[in-house]
This record gives structure tokens, sequence and C-alpha cells, in this order.
């Protein structure tokens, strides 16, 4: 593995995108609905505790976290979707924070990974569902990652992720990871796309 996952830090948390870092270096970013479980997938990734806030409150990441991985990699947190609590205005405003990721990146062209969460409990909600059908009509290189996949049983997984790849009607050709943040289970597998696709293995 050619990156230091110790040399990881938090760059900015940017609440507009002019805020959007504009060094020319790999980005893989995450997505997904409120409470899927983003923030613990990062601190499992980079092996920290704490690096990535896990908010009791679904819903509480409003921006786009960029983690700056040994100076090599931006793994970029975006907000999560499709929390029904939050008032209709925080939502808009969080789909355009999101919106303007991929729109009015600097660095898009160096955005070499979407990583799609679901929780493999709950399978491919509407809101998944949407998310992945820009992905594809934006021809954006995406892979799906089932989270919480330790609260299943193995038989139950394995029809979790025949669920998921069915519901999502994906093509054999996109990776579908299952990934816990408690046993740290898919954490290789998820590390080998990510620097697969951004040249750094």
């Amino acid at each position: 593995m050619n990156i230091n996952l110790q040399n990881a830090s938090l760059l900015i948390s940017a609440g507009q995108a002019a805020q959007f870092p504009r060094r020319a270096i790999p980005q893989a970013a995450l997505v997904g609905r409120s409470n899927v479980g983003k923030s613990s997938l990062v601190n499992t990734l980079l092996g920290r505790k704490s690096l990535a806030r896990v908010s009791g409150s679904p819903g509480k990441t409003v921006t786009v976290n960029f983690y700056d991985v040994d100076g090599k990699l931006f793994l970029v947190d975006l907000p999560g979707y499709g929390f029904a609590k939050r008032p209709p205005a925080e939502k808009a405003a969080w789909s355009a924070l999101t919106d303007g990721y991929f729109t009015a990146n600097p660095n898009i062209d160096l955005l070499k990974l979407v990583i799609q969460l679901v929780d493999a409990r709950v399978g491919a909600t509407k809101d998944d569902l949407v998310m992945l059908d820009f992905l594809r009509q934006s021809g954006l290189p995406f892979i799906v990652v089932a989270t919480k996949s330790d609260k299943l049983s193995k038989t139950a997984l394995s029809a979790a992720l025949e669920e998921i790849r069915k519901t999502a009607a994906l093509d054999e050709s996109v990776p579908l990871i299952a990934f816990s943040s408690e046993t740290r289970d898919g954490k290789q597998t998820l590390w080998n796309e990510i620097l697969a696709r951004t040249s750094l293995l």
C-alpha cells in the first residue's frame, strides 16, 4: 500500500462550494442516507476512533468533510440524505451542498470513485436508488458498500446482498462490498478498491 493511513486528518468541513480544496490529488467520495454509518466507516478505514464524529442524531453532518490521507488522497464525506425529520429548508441546503460537490468542485476530474453506502439491514431505499441513478447518468465511477453487515447472520447477509444488487439493478461489474465497522470485515477489500481506482496501490 503506497499510502500511510496513520498520516490522516480532517482538512476542512466545507459549508459551501467555494471552500472545497483545490489541491490536485485524487478524491474518493462517500454518499448515503443519514445514519447509514459513513462516519464510522471513515474512522474504521483510517484506523481512528473519533476522527469523524459519529452522531447519535442522524443528519447532523451538514458539511462536506475532506479528510487528507497522507497528502495523496482526499476521502470526502458528503452530507447524509433521506432523514425525514429535518426541516425542508435544511434538507434543501444539504441537497444544494451535495449537488455543489458534483457540479462546482474545481477538481471534479480527480473524483476517481464514489462509494455508495447502503444499510445491509434496510436495503436500497428510494433515496439510494435516486442517488445511484444520478451516478449512472453522470458517468461517475462508483461501487456499493453494504454497511452494518455484522448485524446479520451469514445467510441473511447473503440474501440481503442479493436483494440490494437486484433492487439497485447493479451490474455484476459493480463491486458490492459487505462492511462492518464493528468487526472491520470488508475494510481491506474497500481499501483495495479505493487504491486501485486512485492509482495508489
